[in-house]
Protein backbone atom coordinates (compact mmCIF):
# COMPACT_ATOMS: atom_id res chain seq x y z
CA UNK A 1 0.00 0.00 0.00
CA UNK A 2 1.36 3.40 -1.00
CA UNK A 3 0.82 6.52 1.11
CA UNK A 4 0.11 9.81 -0.55
CA UNK A 5 2.05 12.15 1.71
CA UNK A 6 0.61 15.24 0.01
CA UNK A 7 -2.89 14.02 0.85
CA UNK A 8 -1.87 13.21 4.42
CA UNK A 9 -0.31 16.64 4.87
CA UNK A 10 -3.39 18.35 3.48
CA UNK A 11 -5.62 16.30 5.76
CA UNK A 12 -3.48 17.17 8.77
CA UNK A 13 -3.67 20.87 7.95
CA UNK A 14 -7.45 20.74 7.60
CA UNK A 15 -7.76 18.81 10.88
CA UNK A 16 -5.62 21.32 12.75
CA UNK A 17 -7.62 24.15 11.23
CA UNK A 18 -10.89 22.59 12.33
CA UNK A 19 -9.51 22.08 15.86
CA UNK A 20 -8.42 25.70 16.05
CA UNK A 21 -11.81 26.85 14.81
CA UNK A 22 -13.57 24.69 17.39
CA UNK A 23 -11.38 26.16 20.11
CA UNK A 24 -12.08 29.71 18.95
CA UNK A 25 -15.81 29.00 19.06
CA UNK A 26 -15.79 28.26 22.79
CA UNK A 27 -15.66 31.00 25.42
CA UNK A 28 -14.79 29.92 28.95
CA UNK A 29 -16.32 32.36 31.48
CA UNK A 30 -15.18 32.16 35.10
CA UNK A 31 -15.85 33.92 38.40
CA UNK A 32 -15.77 33.19 42.14
CA UNK A 33 -19.41 33.91 43.06
CA UNK A 34 -22.20 31.32 43.39
CA UNK A 35 -23.92 30.16 40.22
CA UNK A 36 -27.45 30.81 41.50
CA UNK A 37 -28.43 33.92 39.54
CA UNK A 38 -31.16 35.44 41.73
CA UNK A 39 -28.76 36.29 44.53
CA UNK A 40 -25.36 36.25 42.84
CA UNK A 41 -24.32 39.33 40.90
CA UNK A 42 -21.56 37.60 38.95
CA UNK A 43 -23.68 34.49 38.57
CA UNK A 44 -26.50 36.50 37.03
CA UNK A 45 -24.10 38.43 34.80
CA UNK A 46 -22.46 35.23 33.52
CA UNK A 47 -25.76 33.57 32.69
CA UNK A 48 -27.20 36.46 30.71
CA UNK A 49 -23.86 36.84 28.87
CA UNK A 50 -24.04 33.16 27.90
CA UNK A 51 -27.65 33.37 26.73
CA UNK A 52 -27.10 36.43 24.55
CA UNK A 53 -23.85 35.24 22.98
CA UNK A 54 -25.10 31.73 22.24
CA UNK A 55 -28.43 33.05 21.00
CA UNK A 56 -26.95 35.51 18.53
CA UNK A 57 -23.71 33.87 17.37
CA UNK A 58 -22.29 30.44 16.68
CA UNK A 59 -20.08 30.72 19.76
CA UNK A 60 -20.43 28.36 22.71
CA UNK A 61 -20.11 29.71 26.25
CA UNK A 62 -19.03 27.46 29.14
CA UNK A 63 -19.55 28.81 32.67
CA UNK A 64 -17.19 28.09 35.59
CA UNK A 65 -18.69 29.70 38.73
CA UNK A 66 -17.87 29.52 42.43
CA UNK A 67 -14.10 29.54 42.02
CA UNK A 68 -14.11 26.32 39.99
CA UNK A 69 -11.02 27.51 38.12
CA UNK A 70 -9.34 29.31 41.02
CA UNK A 71 -9.40 32.58 42.93
CA UNK A 72 -9.60 35.99 41.28
CA UNK A 73 -5.83 36.42 40.96
CA UNK A 74 -5.60 33.04 39.26
CA UNK A 75 -8.49 33.88 36.92
CA UNK A 76 -6.78 37.10 35.82
CA UNK A 77 -3.62 35.12 35.06
CA UNK A 78 -5.61 32.57 33.08
CA UNK A 79 -7.20 35.33 31.02
CA UNK A 80 -3.79 36.85 30.31
CA UNK A 81 -2.55 33.42 29.21
CA UNK A 82 -5.63 32.87 27.06
CA UNK A 83 -6.63 29.73 28.97
CA UNK A 84 -9.90 31.29 30.15
CA UNK A 85 -11.30 33.83 27.75
CA UNK A 86 -13.64 35.91 29.96
CA UNK A 87 -13.37 36.51 33.71
CA UNK A 88 -15.43 38.57 36.14
CA UNK A 89 -13.28 39.97 38.95
CA UNK A 90 -13.18 42.89 41.36
CA UNK A 91 -10.19 43.60 43.62
CA UNK A 92 -7.77 41.48 41.58
CA UNK A 93 -7.80 44.03 38.77
CA UNK A 94 -5.82 46.63 40.72
CA UNK A 95 -3.02 44.11 41.22
CA UNK A 96 -2.31 43.95 37.48
CA UNK A 97 -3.43 47.49 36.65
CA UNK A 98 -2.58 49.67 39.69
CA UNK A 99 -4.48 52.67 38.33
CA UNK A 100 -7.72 50.76 38.97
CA UNK A 101 -7.06 51.05 42.72
CA UNK A 102 -8.17 54.71 42.64
CA UNK A 103 -11.75 53.41 42.55
CA UNK A 104 -11.23 52.26 46.15
CA UNK A 105 -10.57 55.74 47.54
CA UNK A 106 -13.07 55.93 50.41
CA UNK A 107 -16.20 58.06 50.15
CA UNK A 108 -15.54 58.86 46.49
CA UNK A 109 -19.00 57.95 45.21
CA UNK A 110 -22.07 59.42 46.90
CA UNK A 111 -24.36 56.88 45.23
CA UNK A 112 -24.33 53.91 42.90
CA UNK A 113 -25.80 56.00 40.08
CA UNK A 114 -22.90 58.44 40.29
CA UNK A 115 -20.48 55.49 40.12
CA UNK A 116 -22.31 54.14 37.07
CA UNK A 117 -22.15 57.51 35.29
CA UNK A 118 -18.40 57.71 35.94
CA UNK A 119 -17.58 54.13 34.95
CA UNK A 120 -19.82 54.12 31.87
CA UNK A 121 -18.50 57.49 30.71
CA UNK A 122 -15.21 58.96 29.52
CA UNK A 123 -13.33 58.09 32.70
CA UNK A 124 -14.29 54.42 32.57
CA UNK A 125 -13.40 54.20 28.89
CA UNK A 126 -10.01 55.82 29.48
CA UNK A 127 -9.23 53.56 32.44
CA UNK A 128 -10.19 50.52 30.35
CA UNK A 129 -7.80 51.57 27.56
CA UNK A 130 -5.02 52.19 30.08
CA UNK A 131 -5.48 48.78 31.69
CA UNK A 132 -5.70 47.09 28.28
CA UNK A 133 -2.27 48.47 27.37
CA UNK A 134 -0.82 47.27 30.68
CA UNK A 135 -2.42 43.83 30.90
CA UNK A 136 -3.64 42.65 27.51
CA UNK A 137 -7.11 42.38 29.06
CA UNK A 138 -9.99 44.32 27.55
CA UNK A 139 -12.59 45.66 29.98
CA UNK A 140 -15.83 44.86 28.21
CA UNK A 141 -18.01 46.38 30.93
CA UNK A 142 -18.21 47.26 34.60
CA UNK A 143 -20.44 45.47 37.07
CA UNK A 144 -20.84 46.01 40.79
CA UNK A 145 -19.81 44.34 44.01
CA UNK A 146 -21.43 47.14 46.00
CA UNK A 147 -20.78 49.62 48.77
CA UNK A 148 -18.88 48.37 51.79
CA UNK A 149 -20.15 49.17 55.29
CA UNK A 150 -18.84 48.83 58.85
CA UNK A 151 -20.30 46.47 61.43
CA UNK A 152 -19.26 45.82 65.01
CA UNK A 153 -20.50 44.22 68.20
CA UNK A 154 -19.63 46.98 70.67
CA UNK A 155 -21.50 50.23 69.88
CA UNK A 156 -23.32 52.22 67.24
CA UNK A 157 -21.03 54.19 64.94
CA UNK A 158 -22.33 57.60 63.87
CA UNK A 159 -19.07 59.53 63.61
CA UNK A 160 -15.35 58.70 63.21
CA UNK A 161 -14.75 59.17 66.92
CA UNK A 162 -17.03 56.21 67.59
CA UNK A 163 -14.48 53.95 65.88
CA UNK A 164 -11.65 54.79 68.26
CA UNK A 165 -10.36 51.78 70.17
CA UNK A 166 -12.25 49.28 68.01
CA UNK A 167 -10.37 46.61 66.07
CA UNK A 168 -11.70 46.06 62.55
CA UNK A 169 -10.90 43.17 60.27
CA UNK A 170 -9.78 44.49 56.89
CA UNK A 171 -8.63 42.80 53.73
CA UNK A 172 -4.84 42.40 53.61
CA UNK A 173 -4.66 45.45 51.32
CA UNK A 174 -2.68 48.55 52.44
CA UNK A 175 -5.39 50.93 51.19
CA UNK A 176 -7.92 49.49 53.65
CA UNK A 177 -5.40 49.60 56.47
CA UNK A 178 -4.78 53.30 55.83
CA UNK A 179 -8.52 53.99 55.65
CA UNK A 180 -9.32 52.47 59.06
CA UNK A 181 -6.28 54.15 60.61
CA UNK A 182 -7.47 57.49 59.28
CA UNK A 183 -10.88 56.94 60.85
CA UNK A 184 -9.33 56.21 64.24
CA UNK A 185 -9.96 52.47 64.30
CA UNK A 186 -7.40 49.68 64.62
CA UNK A 187 -7.08 47.79 61.32
CA UNK A 188 -6.37 44.07 61.54
CA UNK A 189 -5.68 42.29 58.23
CA UNK A 190 -7.27 38.84 58.39
CA UNK A 191 -8.05 36.34 55.63
CA UNK A 192 -11.73 36.04 54.71
CA UNK A 193 -11.91 32.40 55.78
CA UNK A 194 -10.74 33.31 59.29
CA UNK A 195 -13.20 36.18 59.81
CA UNK A 196 -16.09 34.34 61.57
CA UNK A 197 -13.73 32.85 64.14
CA UNK A 198 -12.00 36.22 64.66
CA UNK A 199 -15.37 37.86 65.38
CA UNK A 200 -16.52 35.03 67.64
CA UNK A 201 -13.33 34.97 69.72
CA UNK A 202 -12.97 38.74 69.95
CA UNK A 203 -9.75 38.97 67.95
CA UNK A 204 -11.54 41.84 66.21
CA UNK A 205 -14.59 43.89 67.19
CA UNK A 206 -15.90 44.49 63.70
CA UNK A 207 -15.45 44.19 59.97
CA UNK A 208 -16.53 45.82 56.70
CA UNK A 209 -18.28 44.34 53.67
CA UNK A 210 -21.23 44.90 51.33
CA UNK A 211 -24.63 44.26 52.93
CA UNK A 212 -25.32 41.22 50.75
CA UNK A 213 -22.05 39.61 51.80
CA UNK A 214 -22.77 40.35 55.46
CA UNK A 215 -26.23 38.79 55.33
CA UNK A 216 -25.53 35.85 53.03
CA UNK A 217 -22.59 34.77 55.17
CA UNK A 218 -24.37 35.18 58.49
CA UNK A 219 -22.03 37.90 59.77
CA UNK A 220 -25.04 39.84 61.09
CA UNK A 221 -25.52 37.03 63.60
CA UNK A 222 -22.06 37.76 65.01
CA UNK A 223 -22.41 41.56 65.08
CA UNK A 224 -24.98 43.89 66.63
CA UNK A 225 -24.47 47.18 64.79
CA UNK A 226 -24.17 48.20 61.14
CA UNK A 227 -23.44 51.67 59.81
CA UNK A 228 -24.42 52.25 56.18
CA UNK A 229 -21.54 54.60 55.49
CA UNK A 230 -20.73 53.09 52.07
CA UNK A 231 -17.05 53.88 52.48
CA UNK A 232 -15.85 52.04 49.36
CA UNK A 233 -17.74 51.31 46.16
CA UNK A 234 -16.41 48.08 44.68
CA UNK A 235 -16.70 47.63 40.93
CA UNK A 236 -16.62 44.38 39.00
CA UNK A 237 -14.57 44.15 35.82
CA UNK A 238 -15.82 41.96 32.98
CA UNK A 239 -12.57 41.16 31.20
CA UNK A 240 -11.73 39.35 27.98
CA UNK A 241 -8.38 38.27 26.61
CA UNK A 242 -7.79 40.87 23.90
CA UNK A 243 -5.94 38.33 21.78
CA UNK A 244 -9.05 36.16 21.80
CA UNK A 245 -11.33 39.15 21.24
CA UNK A 246 -9.35 40.16 18.16
CA UNK A 247 -9.72 36.63 16.78
CA UNK A 248 -13.50 37.08 16.62
CA UNK A 249 -15.27 38.48 13.60
CA UNK A 250 -16.52 42.10 13.86
CA UNK A 251 -20.09 40.80 14.17
CA UNK A 252 -19.09 38.45 17.01
CA UNK A 253 -17.15 41.22 18.75
CA UNK A 254 -20.23 43.44 18.66
CA UNK A 255 -22.43 40.78 20.24
CA UNK A 256 -19.84 39.90 22.91
CA UNK A 257 -19.35 43.57 23.83
CA UNK A 258 -23.09 44.23 24.01
CA UNK A 259 -23.72 41.04 26.00
CA UNK A 260 -21.04 42.07 28.50
CA UNK A 261 -22.54 45.50 28.96
CA UNK A 262 -25.98 44.01 29.60
CA UNK A 263 -24.35 41.49 31.95
CA UNK A 264 -22.70 44.30 33.91
CA UNK A 265 -26.04 46.05 34.32
CA UNK A 266 -27.67 42.78 35.34
CA UNK A 267 -25.01 42.31 38.03
CA UNK A 268 -25.61 45.83 39.26
CA UNK A 269 -29.35 45.20 39.52
CA UNK A 270 -28.87 41.97 41.44
CA UNK A 271 -26.45 43.73 43.78
CA UNK A 272 -28.92 46.56 44.40
CA UNK A 273 -31.64 44.01 45.14
CA UNK A 274 -29.34 42.08 47.46
CA UNK A 275 -28.47 45.27 49.36
CA UNK A 276 -32.06 46.45 49.79
CA UNK A 277 -33.24 43.00 50.81
CA UNK A 278 -30.25 42.47 53.09
CA UNK A 279 -30.79 45.70 55.04
CA UNK A 280 -34.36 44.69 55.80
CA UNK A 281 -33.46 41.11 56.70
CA UNK A 282 -30.62 41.93 59.08
CA UNK A 283 -32.92 44.34 60.93
CA UNK A 284 -35.66 41.74 61.10
CA UNK A 285 -33.13 39.39 62.69
CA UNK A 286 -32.11 41.88 65.36
CA UNK A 287 -29.27 43.96 63.93
CA UNK A 288 -29.33 47.71 64.56
CA UNK A 289 -28.71 49.63 61.31
CA UNK A 290 -27.80 53.31 61.16
CA UNK A 291 -27.81 55.50 58.02
CA UNK A 292 -25.48 58.49 58.47
CA UNK A 293 -26.52 61.96 57.35
CA UNK A 294 -24.69 63.77 54.55
CA UNK A 295 -22.80 65.84 57.13
CA UNK A 296 -21.77 62.72 59.02
CA UNK A 297 -20.51 61.08 55.80
CA UNK A 298 -18.52 64.25 55.08
CA UNK A 299 -16.88 63.91 58.51
CA UNK A 300 -15.89 60.31 57.71
CA UNK A 301 -14.50 61.37 54.34
CA UNK A 302 -12.48 64.19 55.89
CA UNK A 303 -10.73 61.68 58.13
CA UNK A 304 -10.28 58.78 55.72
CA UNK A 305 -9.51 60.26 52.31
CA UNK A 306 -6.25 62.19 52.96
CA UNK A 307 -4.36 59.16 54.31
CA UNK A 308 -5.48 56.93 51.45
CA UNK A 309 -4.83 59.50 48.74
CA UNK A 310 -1.35 60.19 50.13
CA UNK A 311 -0.62 56.47 50.19
CA UNK A 312 -1.88 55.94 46.63
CA UNK A 313 0.07 58.87 45.20
CA UNK A 314 3.22 57.36 46.65
CA UNK A 315 2.40 53.93 45.23
CA UNK A 316 1.19 55.01 41.80
CA UNK A 317 3.87 57.55 40.92
CA UNK A 318 3.01 58.97 37.49
CA UNK A 319 -0.25 57.00 37.53
CA UNK A 320 -1.31 59.22 40.42
CA UNK A 321 -2.89 61.39 37.73
CA UNK A 322 -5.76 58.90 37.76
CA UNK A 323 -6.73 60.18 41.21
CA UNK A 324 -7.26 63.66 39.78
CA UNK A 325 -9.07 62.33 36.74
CA UNK A 326 -11.43 60.34 38.94
CA UNK A 327 -12.16 63.28 41.23
CA UNK A 328 -12.95 65.47 38.22
CA UNK A 329 -15.24 62.79 36.71
CA UNK A 330 -17.10 62.38 40.01
CA UNK A 331 -17.56 66.13 40.36
CA UNK A 332 -19.01 66.33 36.85
CA UNK A 333 -21.32 63.35 37.45
CA UNK A 334 -22.54 64.82 40.72
CA UNK A 335 -23.70 68.13 39.25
Amino acid sequence: MRFNFSTLAATAIVTLGLAATAQAQTIRVAHVDPDEWTGSKKGAAAHIFKNIVEGETGLTVELFPAGALGNEDELVGQAQDGVTQVVLVSGAMSKVCPAASVLDIPYTFSSATVAWDVLDGEFGDALAEHCLAQTGLRTLAYGETGFRNFTNGTREIRKPEDMEGLKFRVQPIPLYVEMVKGLGGEPTPIAWTELPNALTTGVVDGQENPVGVIYNNGLHKLQKYMTLDGHVYAADFILVSDEFYQSLSPAEQAVVARAARIAGNMGRSIQQWSTAEGVNKVQEEGMQVYSPTADEIAAFAEKAQPAVVEYLRGELGEDGVWIDRLQEAVANASQ
